[in-house]
């Protein structure tokens, strides 16, 4: 398990999407969004998230994989990574327009972060193997999702 972790989060740290990984879905339409004071403050889409579907998709190694990096309360998994700040009280600490810009593209807020940007133009990432191309990691309701589990962390 800790393999596949290590392994999942150098891929998501390299900016592969890993939705492309576990499935051959094919390409959802991008859903553009706009960013006002470091916020993005419309859910993508106009999507409504749902808070168990996101907290499968955070600890789930082949998609949202905030475990690799994050120490969240999710007792039953057993290697928590410590590379990102703790995500045991994110809900009280940002609200969740500054949540979904920071899933979405944290490097807009910290230019130089190791995470990578989950809901980012597809037309704007470089370097993308040919059956990446056009993909985010998450999808818009995959976002929405993790947003509406994060703000369930008070």
């Amino acid at each position: 398990m800790r393999r596949k972790l290590l392994l999942l989060s150098t891929a998501v740290c390299a900016g592969l999407p890993l939705s492309a990984l576990s499935d051959d879905k094919p390409v959802e339409t991008y859903q553009p969004w706009a960013a006002k004071n470091k916020t993005i403050q419309e859910p993508l889409g106009g999507l409504k998230g749902d808070a168990a579907r996101g907290r499968k998709l955070a600890i789930d190694g082949g998609k949202g994989n905030c475990l690799a990096c994050h120490i969240m309360p999710v007792p039953e998994e057993e290697f928590h990574g410590e590379i990102g700040p703790p995500l045991t009280k994110i809900g009280k600490r940002f609200d969740e327009a500054k949540l979904r810009m920071r899933i979405v593209n944290i490097q807009t807020i910290i230019p130089d972060s190791l995470m990578p940007p989950f809901y980012k133009n597809p037309a704007e990432l470089n370097r993308v193997a040919e059956k990446y191309k056009g993909r985010t990691i998450l999808t818009a309701q995959e976002v929405e999702d993790v947003v509406a589990y994060l703000m369930t962390l008070k």
